[in-house]
């Protein structure tokens, strides 16, 4: 059983030795070939996982483009609910299933296929505990967000938008497993499939209950709640039905080792949250200027369409990290390598071209979002540090999913911390509330934040040494693989919840 990011082209056993890795390359012909043979192995699987990502988020997106032709204080409101309270949580919940990312992938690559539902029965018990810690966060909303300066104009309706889409929260602890298990085995064209119709289910839900029956934004919520868990459900189903070779069905070894699994979990948790989290914070901070709405709808505008850049390359993040893992896994650092060079050239090009659309179209592409004309003019203004922002965007997150796919997480975490927590977040005040230069200075000392990060996630992997990536990989295969093997040749399969 092979994947298609393991599969050998003709052209390129030329470039392959006798262990399997790539040969040292050398000459732009070389070079270009490898260039060649790595894009069409990180789009065949990257094409679809960003499809995916940008559908799942997209039913957000739909939600507050019905929301925001409502008004301004509903848009903002449900921005804060869907933005900042639904994006912490995401991005928490986000961070600790990317954890079955680097198991699942390096499991695959060394061919212990059986391993997979295991760690994915784990990482459902970790998440669904982790959705019951957060319920705290959604039920008491207002008040927290009460706590963090927002106005009760905001924090009342917010308050209420976000305690509605608690069932959304608990649809992501069956979601971002089996997306994770299907990814690791390259099977994502089915991902694709349910997101699109999710997507377009979302928008059906949202003109329905919105525009017809009139339900207004508790429309748009449950509409938001309906869909996730229909896409949860069918991906789940798609696992325990078509996917015989790594789902086994339940067994007691998933609750064997767990707190190991909890500890790679919550480190990859802290690296994306401390990613996510940073950008939105920037609503938070803007709550607290003179016309909050307009600084809190503006920004949200932006934030979802950098949102939707983002989730693109949480797409070319997962098939990085799944390239990387599976290679590694295999015993071949140079292919890890290699293939990280093309991805992250890909991506600054795609960076740029989306920093272009937005200055091309600053003026108009507001109109989607909101029909005030207050609101597009202030979006307009913005326009250049979003750009700037989906420039920086386009390369940090394939880092990550480097990071990931390596296992390197927790190094990761505390260049976030530095960067974004320590330097740029402060920064952001500075320059927006005792320099007086509002929502731009917020914007722009948070950017120097996120260009300081890329810089150093650079070094990182610019001195990484590919060879003992590979040896930690089969050590960390050996300890936790290997004595899952022993386990799960004596497990007891459950039916009913009996073993």
């Amino acid at each position: 059983m092979e994947a298609p990011l393991l599969e050998r082209s003709a052209g390129e056993l030329q470039l392959i030795g006798d262990d399997g890795d790539y040969v040292p390359v050398r000459g732009l012909k070389a070079w270009w070939r490898v260039f060649c043979i790595e894009t069409a192995k990180l789009w065949r699987i990257g094409g679809p996982i960003a499809f995916q990502i940008v559908c799942q988020y997209g039913t957000s997106s739909v939600a507050t483009i019905f929301v925001g032709h409502l008004g301004d204080v509903e848009l903002s409101a449900f921005s804060i609910a869907t933005s900042v309270v639904g994006t912490f949580a995401f991005g928490f919940m986000l961070g600790m299933g990317s954890a079955l990312e680097t198991l699942c992938g390096q499991a695959f690559g060394a061919g212990q296929v059986h391993m997979l539902g295991v760690y994915m029965q784990r990482s459902i018990i970790i998440l669904f505990a982790t959705c019951i810690l957060l319920s705290p966060l959604y039920i008491f909303a207002t008040p927290i967000l009460r706590v963090i300066g927002q106005s009760n104009e905001i924090a009342e309706p917010a308050g209420f938008y976000t305690l509605l889409t608690i069932p959304q929260l608990f649809s992501l602890s069956i979601a971002f497993p089996a997306q994770k298990f299907l990814q690791a085995q390259s099977k994502v064209g089915v991902l694709a499939w349910i997101a699109a119709v999710a997507l377009l289910s979302q928008a059906l839900w949202c003109w329905l209950f919105v525009d017809v029956f009139g339900w207004g934004t508790i429309g748009a919520a449950v509409a938001f709640d309906l869909t996730s868990w229909i896409s949860a459900i069918a991906q789940f189903v798609y696992v325990v039905g078509w996917c015989k070779d790594g789902w086994k069905g339940l067994s007691w070894a998933a609750f064997r080792d767990i707190w190991a699994f909890v500890r790679l979990s919550l480190a990859s948790a802290v690296m994306l949250c401390l990613e996510i989290w940073y950008i939105m914070s920037i609503i938070i901070i803007a709550g607290n200027l003179k016309d909050a709405v307009t600084a809190v709808g503006s920004l949200s505008i932006c934030m979802n369409v950098d949102g939707l850049e983002t989730m693109l390359f949480v797409g070319v993040n997962a098939a990085i990290s799944v390239r990387v893992s599976n290679e590694l896994g295999l015993g071949h650092p140079r292919a890890a390598k290699y293939s990280v060079y093309v991805t992250i050239f890909q991506s600054l090009l795609i960076g740029i071209l989306c920093m272009a659309v937005i200055l091309t179209t600053r003026e108009y592409f507001a109109i989607i979002f909101t029909d005030s004309e207050n609101m597009q003019r202030a979006v307009a203004h913005l326009s250049s540090l979003l750009g700037v922002t989906m420039l920086l965007n386009s390369i940090q997150p394939v880092i990550s999913g480097v990071a990931i796919g390596g296992g390197w997480q927790a190094l990761v975490a505390y260049i976030n911390l530095g960067c974004y927590y320590i330097f740029g977040l402060p920064l952001g005040y500075v320059l927006g509330y005792v320099a007086d230069f509002g929502v731009m200075g917020i914007w722009g000392g948070m950017i120097a934040g996120l260009a300081l990060q890329t810089l150093l996630l650079f070094i990182v992997l610019y001195k990484t040494n590919w060879n003992k990536e590979v040896e930690q990989t089969t050590e960390r295969m050996r300890k936790w693989g290997g004595h899952d093997t022993a386990v799960s040749n004596h497990q007891l399969p459950m039916k009913n919840g009996t073993p």
